[in-house]
């Protein structure tokens, strides 16, 4: 699972693991622009070896004599870059453009070769076996053979090691879970490398988009030697970070500028045109666009939504890339008076959608009514459309909103004790919580306190269940409705809401073991009717991402995972 409450920040920025699709202008999540289904690789795959000409990623081809440099500002400092541990989505533009795994995600949204130039699918679809390209190389020079993704494994079925999404490997995996229980060891899991070049996975169960998910970061390699000499620290200096994707590291400061320089020991360094990346942190997005105005940076992560408006009526430099992801905010379920089922569908229909919406996000974004985000295309139709609103709508049911708070026990709000809303510091989130707290007020009378702290505290805090109210998003990181529906299963580990049912967990479980896409689809819809019944979490939009680049930085893409890759970026002048 992906990128959590950063990622809510990101796309209430106007937005944020593989390169995905290319900038294009757009407002919002039409037919045309939203990502399509990638379910058809792993069933080819069963058939025969994806061919790299069709699936690869395409390099411009326009030939410059311009320096390839580029400055970029970010806006947030990410909690770690160690690819296997976090799951925070300010480390993407660092880990897409320094770490590459088995597979990944093209221009086109489509399943690529990577590191493993091709595969194959048993016939009960439970064991890959991959082929790793030729003289794969570190960025220091030295090799990389299956012996580092089985070190990798190994290191991430260890508690320890604090990976985030270790059910990514401990939910599929054979004895992965056992092993991360300590109960096997790792001998025993479905991990193999028969020689240098072959890497096999063998599955408990087949699961249609597993290989879908070996395109998310934890599944990148890491290098031995630097992690087991430096530790945790491996990844703090640019002399220990050893990395395998077609930029390294050489410069690294991450409160002022990270400079990322060519790799040449990358196996596609021959496609590889840019020489620099800076990555300048530059926190206040206002301060930002001065730069960005005064050319002192070729881009910026993120759009003051003061400006967005005004840029999008007259920049060609902004760009507006579909993103696959919902922002809503966290109820505490363990908590009262949210554990009160009545008490969460109150605060869901006090919600004007179309006021956040149009008022303080500039209308980039459509009203969300429950986890899964539109933008997942089967047989022609969008996984969502049809779908209930379950009793929520664009604009407040007031009425029915007092009511549901009435029948929980708190008439106009009487007695309701104050509402403690927290969010992540930033002017914008800001002005979602404020606007939230005033529709709390007017709508249901009650008083609301708004609290913010800086990232680190603030993930913390929520991680610990130590909240009420919480500003929160979920991005896929892979394009498949799977990829959001395990974040209120009870038992995982990114559940942070306190809200626990087994229907939703079976139907979900259910899903993950059926092959026919059709039946998996339905058991996920079954599932989320079951969920949004109980209301654990309030919903509130999907959006798209949009930053600024100038027109002579080409190449790059913004994928509506939210990865963001200069592999095939040049500078035309």
């Amino acid at each position: 699972m992906k990128k959590f409450l950063s990622l809510f920040i990101s796309l209430v920025l106007i937005t944020t693991l593989l390169a995905g699709c290319g900038p294009k202008q757009g407002t919002s999540q039409t037919e045309e622009d939203t990502p399509k289904s990638n379910t058809t690789e792993t069933t080819e795959a069963k058939e025969k070896t994806p061919e790299k000409e069709q699936t690869t990623q395409t390099p411009t081809t326009e030939t410059t004599t311009a320096e390839q440099k580029i400055i970029f500002a970010l806006h947030d400092v990410p909690d770690g870059i160690d690819p296997n541990v976090t799951n925070n989505s300010f480390a993407t533009p660092f880990l897409s453009n320094c770490f590459e795994g088995l597979v990944s995600i093209n221009e086109k949204n489509e399943l690529a070769p990577a590191l493993a130039e091709k595969w194959t699918i048993s016939e009960d679809g439970k064991t890959y076996t991959f082929t790793l390209r030729d003289n794969l190389k570190w960025s220091d020079g030295s090799p990389l053979t299956s012996a580092d993704f089985m070190y990798t494994m190994e290191r991430i079925l260890k508690p320890e090691t604090t990976c985030q999404n270790v059910t990514m490997l401990t939910d599929y995996v054979v004895n992965a879970l056992a092993c991360y229980e300590g109960k096997v060891p790792f001998d025993q899991v479905g991990f193999k490398a028969p020689d240098e070049k072959t890497f096999v996975i063998e599955l408990m169960d087949p699961a249609s988009f597993y290989i879908d998910i070996l395109s998310l970061f934890i599944y990148c390699p890491v290098q031995k030697a630097t992690v087991e000499a430096n530790g945790d620290k491996w990844t703090l200096s640019a002399d220990t970070y050893v990395v395998n994707g077609p930029f390294k590291i050489t410069k690294m400061n991450m409160n002022e500028a990270i400079v990322l320089t060519k790799n040449e020991h990358y196996w596609d360094a021959a496609n590889v045109t840019l020489e620099e990346i800076t990555f300048r942190m530059i926190k206040d997005q206002a301060t930002a666009l001065l730069a960005f105005d005064s050319k002192e940076i070729d881009g910026m992560r993120s759009v003051p939504m003061a400006d967005f408006a005004r840029l999008k009526a007259e920049s060609n430099d902004l760009h507006i890339v579909p993103s696959y992801a919902t922002s809503y905010y966290l109820l505490n379920n363990a908590q009262p008076p949210y554990d009160n089922v009545l008490v969460r569908k109150a605060l869901n229909l006090a919600v004007d959608r179309n006021s956040l919406i149009e008022n303080v996000l500039q209308g980039n974004a459509i009203p969300a009514y429950s986890l899964f985000a539109p933008g997942y295309i089967f047989n022609g139709k969008d996984f969502t459309e049809g779908r209930s609103n379950y009793g929520l709508s664009a604009n407040a049911n007031v009425e029915e909103a007092k009511k549901a708070l009435a029948e929980a026990g708190y008439p106009n709000g009487e007695g309701f004790p104050t509402m403690k809303l927290s969010y992540y510091t930033s002017p914008q989130v800001k002005l979602i919580a404020e606007a939230l707290a005033q529709m709390f007020k007017e709508n249901l009378n009650i008083n609301v306190e708004i609290t913010n702290s800086e990232w680190a505290v603030y993930y913390a805090e929520v991680q610990a269940g130590k909240y009420e109210v919480a500003a929160m998003g979920v991005g896929a990181d892979y394009l498949h409705p799977m990829s959001f529906a395990p974040v209120f299963i009870s038992t995982e580990p990114t559940n942070d809401t306190g809200y626990g049912s087994k229907f939703y967990d079976e139907k979900i479980i259910a899903a993950k073991k059926e092959l026919d896409p059709e039946k998996m689809l339905n058991l996920i819809r079954e599932a989320e009717d079951i969920l949004m019944e109980d209301y654990p979490f309030l919903p509130l939009y999907h959006r798209s991402s949009s930053l600024l680049m100038r027109d002579y930085v080409q190449g790059w893409t913004l994928s509506p995972t939210g990865n963001f890759c200069f592999k095939y970026a040049k500078v035309v002048k």
